[in-house]
């Protein structure tokens, strides 16, 4: 729509837009600021507001709603994942989610290799069925655990293995479109009689035809002269499958168009043949020049991918002290490079592999270190190194240095000019001051680079742009493309006339207009383009903000609220599916607004002002923050690192200074105050809450769902049968005996202490009764659990100072609440000695004894494991896994992420069904599939809590297992000696 328009005449009209929308689809429709602050970043450096948010449920709706679109004339723009990192995701037009529901396989033919798919289907889900069949969908970003069909198709989408069978447009073999006039049919190649008929029948699609038929005469010989002969040309349109060499392949030329011309509804694919066995071959080299140098060496041997990695991804790693295990994995070398070999057989997989690695092992010349991995999981942390590493340096931890930014990072040369372009562009970039990181596909000649681009000063931008137009003279003195993966977008589109000269634009105007002669089709994108440094995100007007928090927010990457809110670039891997933990009311919902990424971009527009405009009282925030379970997935799954659970605790305790809070919050965040008193009365409390007729009663005053249990008080505390052990001259630990251990499970506390015990160690309590004050945290009662921690630190904090004579470590039993004294303790107390110590000392269970060499008695069960998404964050699972092990138990380790209660979370009515629905993404179906007699082994007590409640299942603490072993031990002993 015209910017010019006087803006009550605009929000008029669109007033009227949002009234037709939403009578014709209902709730689907969203124009309000919530949607426009979730929709208005992606993944790139380019930020606009968009008009309205539409998530049609059916492709029939979304055909509905366009028709609505035309009539009012405003522009479209469909989008997948929001993935993409040149601006093509953006624009202030109505944006239509297709992620959420129109998602389906709708066909797929093994034995055609082929499938059709609805544009919102995520890659891996795609992947994942082909797989059934030992096929695949090819093109894999490192995205496609997230990324959509429709986004790749609009973006021409690769991937580490379109060495093995091309990009996106190889892969696609027809397509059901929609111009934007309504106009809907299906294009692929077309033979020259079919083209006659076409053009024959007349209408809106015959012109179309007739018109591309054109475009090709007119255009045909410069196309054939210019366009770049590589792999991976993506820039640009496609115009070349419009040559008769080519079957006049109207599918195919719509591929990498990023919504500028027609709609994607459907989409057959091709599926080829997947190298059920794989081994990775990792080559290191002096400098990754060299390794680019050697790409005609590695194609002989029929890899299926082949991947370069600089040392400054690796430096950069290491300075934040991630992946250290993973990076062992690499062999000697300054550069490296995956070099992935595929068979049916694993013999043969390595049979290739050991062939490439003979001869680069005996290869003359420069010296090449070589390392072969043939085990699945080993392959997968390589490659983690190359999917996540670009991402997790991308904030900047060096004081006054700019953050490495997107913005010029997919180039793409004929793979066998690699090394000297690489020599080339980095003189590029040290003529400027930049610095950057090389990586990418090398046997396609794609590199991705994150420069330290300065966005945020006029001198700064001019700097930018003066150095992306040379970058894009010189890609094309080496016969290569603008962009080799991402697309053009707004980052690149206004230098393309650089790459393609004025008339061969005019071919690529003309292509937009046939199709998109209104340019109501993401306009600004691609051609008749926005300028490179136009509607940033973070540009030279960029509002700095210093706002006061409670946690103080300080990182090797800077300090501040802000600070902390850039951490987000816009990746998306919270939006993955499975795997790992973030983020579950993403995966339960595909709801944008419940993604990590969503309330990070919320919170960020709340700090700028201009859509969402009340601060730390704003609803909008307080609704995508409502769903968060501050499961701490983010914390450690997020490359970046964002820690939702800590921003939502701020939040709450501003928002909260001026609300009132739920009923929940005196019942389940204020436990740790009144459970001592009700516990004092164990019977009259079990009475009042375990009674069915008071039970309701009781749940509708503390706010609690109606279909949850209130946990049962125990008999007895655990202090309350307590006795310090004498003096022994053995090592001292200090047990955390932490709220729902002291008075729900007081038995995982009693078999803590006896393995403690078991494992030579006297146990010891904190002088006083103490809380961490876990649940207050979810209610952003912040200042009291501040106090708490003044408390704990004055009360113990100088029993762990060096050359004292105290407890050798802080051991806890609960996740979560251990995870106070790893992450919150520092938060609240950053400059106090005292709570580092604690921190510094405190362990889980299982984690203390592995450290001390505990070998447990043997008990041969099969054992489950779910861990507690704390545990996962902040301690790993390794220490359990290891104690289970030790003890001869045969386990698996549940990829179950959270099980969905998450403290009070599911005991809220309003999340109750959410809650359960978690609980049904993995971890509920595969305790129903367990056998009877399998241990579920969990300690957590809101996990404990949603299993039993979920599934009628009863768990076990480590602690209690590790008894059962004890005590099965001293049977066996005691039964020996009563024999003699």
């Amino acid at each position: 729509m015209n910017q010019l328009i006087e803006p009550s005449r605009q929000a008029s009209a669109w007033n009227a837009l949002e009234s037709d929308l939403a009578n014709a689809l209902g709730d689907v429709v969203h124009f309000d600021n919530l949607h426009k602050s979730l929709y208005a970043s992606d993944a790139s450096n380019y930020r606009q507001i968009p008009i309205g948010v539409v998530v049609p449920r059916t492709i029939e709706e979304f055909v509905a709603a366009s028709a609505i679109c035309h009539r009012h004339q405003v522009p479209v723009l469909m989008r997948g994942g929001g993935t993409s990192q040149n601006g093509q995701c953006v624009n202030v037009a109505v944006v239509f989610d297709m992620s959420k529901y129109c998602n389906r396989i709708l066909e797929l033919d093994p034995q055609a290799g082929s499938a059709v798919v609805e544009p919102g289907i995520v890659c891996d889900t795609l992947r994942d069925a082909a797989e059934v069949h030992e096929l695949t969908f090819a093109p894999d970003p490192a995205t496609h655990s997230r990324c959509t069909l429709g986004g790749m198709i609009g973006n021409n989408s690769c991937g580490a293995h379109s060495v093995m069978a091309g990009k996106t447009v190889e892969n696609i073999e027809a397509l059901e479109v929609m111009t934007y006039d309504g106009e809907r049919f299906w294009v692929g190649p077309t033979t020259d009689a079919e083209l006659k008929g076409i053009i024959a029948a007349g209408g809106r699609r015959g012109q179309i035809y007739a018109d591309l038929k054109r475009l090709s005469d007119k255009y045909g010989d410069l196309i054939r002269a210019r366009f770049p002969n590589i792999k991976r040309r993506v820039s640009g349109y496609n115009l070349d499958q419009l040559l008769p060499e080519n079957g006049f392949n109207v599918a195919r030329a719509l591929v990498g168009t990023e919504g500028t011309c027609a709609l994607t509804l459907k989409a057959r694919v091709r599926l080829v043949k997947s190298p059920q066995k794989r081994v990775l071959l990792i080559l290191g080299f002096d400098d990754i020049y060299l390794a680019a140098d050697a790409v005609p060496e590695y194609m002989p041997f029929g890899p299926i991918a082949i991947e370069g990695l600089d040392r400054q991804i690796i430096r950069g790693l290491q300075a934040r002290q991630l992946r250290a295990e993973e990076i062992a994995l690499l062999p000697e070398g300054d550069a490296w490079v995956i070099v992935e070999f595929g068979a049916d057989t694993v013999e043969d997989a390595i049979a290739q592999a050991r062939r490439a690695a003979d001869y680069f092992n005996q290869r003359a010349g420069s010296r090449v270190s070589t390392k072969l991995i043939a085990d699945g999981p080993t392959q997968s942390r390589v490659w983690l190194i190359r999917e996540t590493g670009a991402s997790a340096t991308s904030i900047s931890i060096e004081p006054g240095r700019p953050d490495p930014l997107v913005g010029w990072e997919d180039a793409a040369v004929d793979p066998m000019r690699l090394g000297d372009y690489l020599r080339a562009f980095q003189a590029l970039v040290d003529r400027y001051g930049y610095e950057t990181s090389l990586y990418g596909h090398f046997g396609d000649g794609c590199v991705h680079a994150r420069i330290t681009f300065d966005t945020r000063s006029t001198a700064g931008v001019a700097k930018w742009r003066a150095f992306t137009r040379e970058a894009a003279e010189l890609v094309v003195e080496f016969g290569g493309s603008l962009s080799g993966e991402h697309g053009d977008g707004q980052a690149k589109a206004e230098f393309l006339p650089i790459m393609f000269g004025e008339e061969l634009m005019l071919a690529l105007e003309e292509f937009k207009r046939i199709w998109d002669p209104g340019n109501r089709l993401n306009p600004g994108k691609v051609v008749f383009a926005n300028k490179m440094d136009e509607n940033l995100r973070v540009g030279p007007d960029y509002k700095v903000v210093g706002p006061v928090t409670r946690m103080q927010f300080i990182s090797p990457e800077g300090a501040g609220f802000q600070r902390e809110l850039e951490r987000c670039i816009g990746m998306g891997r919270c939006r993955s599916l499975k795997g790992n933990t973030m983020c579950p009311s993403y995966r339960a919902t595909r709801d944008e607004k419940y993604s990590t990424r969503g309330r990070a971009h919320v919170l960020w527009e709340m700090l700028q002002g201009e859509i969402i405009t009340d601060g730390w009282q704003s609803t909008e925030v307080k609704e995508a923050l409502d769903t968060c379970l501050a499961c701490k997935g983010c914390r450690s799954d997020c490359p970046t690192h964002v820690d939702m659970a800590s921003y939502k605790a701020e939040f709450l305790s501003h928002f909260y200074e001026k609300k009132m809070r739920p009923r929940q919050a005196w019942s389940m965040g204020r436990i740790g105050d009144w459970a001592p008193w009700a516990a004092k009365l164990p019977g009259l409390s079990n009475f009042l809450t375990q009674t069915p007729w008071l039970a309701g009663f009781a749940k509708k005053l503390a706010g609690v769902a109606a279909g949850r249990g209130l946990p049962k008080f125990a008999r007895h505390t655990f202090r309350h049968g307590y006795r310090a052990a004498a003096s022994s001259g053995r090592p001292r630990v200090m047990l955390w005996v932490d709220t729902f251990c002291e008075h729900f499970h007081p038995d995982v506390a009693r078999a803590a202490q006896k393995v403690l015990d078991h494992a030579g160690f006297d146990v010891v309590l904190p002088n006083k009764k103490l809380c961490c004050g876990r649940p207050l945290y979810d209610f952003g009662y912040l200042d009291a659990a501040k106090s708490r921690l003044q408390q704990i630190i004055d009360s113990i904090g100088s029993s762990f100072e060096d050359g004292q004579a105290g407890p050798v470590a802080l051991v806890g039993l609960e996740p979560g609440c251990m995870s106070v004294f790893k992450d919150e303790l520092v938060k609240m107390f950053p400059g106090d000695s005292r709570a580092r110590r604690i921190a510094d000392n405190a362990w889980l269970l299982s984690d203390f004894l592995v450290s001390r060499d505990y070998q447990p008695p043997r008990l041969e069960v099969e054992v489950m494991i779910h861990t507690h998404c704390h545990q996962k964050a902040l301690f790993g699972v390794k220490g359990d896994q290891e104690l289970l092990n030790r003890m001869g138990a045969t386990w698996i380790q549940l990829d179950s992420g959270c099980c969905g209660m998450a403290g009070s979370f599911g005991f809220n009515p309003d999340h109750e069904a959410l809650s359960r629905n978690i609980g049904e993404q993995v971890l509920f179906p595969a305790l129903r599939a367990a056998k009877p007699d399998t241990i579920v082994l969990t300690n957590g007590f809101s996990c404990k809590e949603q299993i039993k409640q979920g599934v009628r299942r009863d768990t076990l603490h480590i602690a209690e297992l590790l008894l059962r072993a004890q005590t099965r031990q001293s049977s066996f002993i005691n039964q020996d000696f009563g024999s003699k």
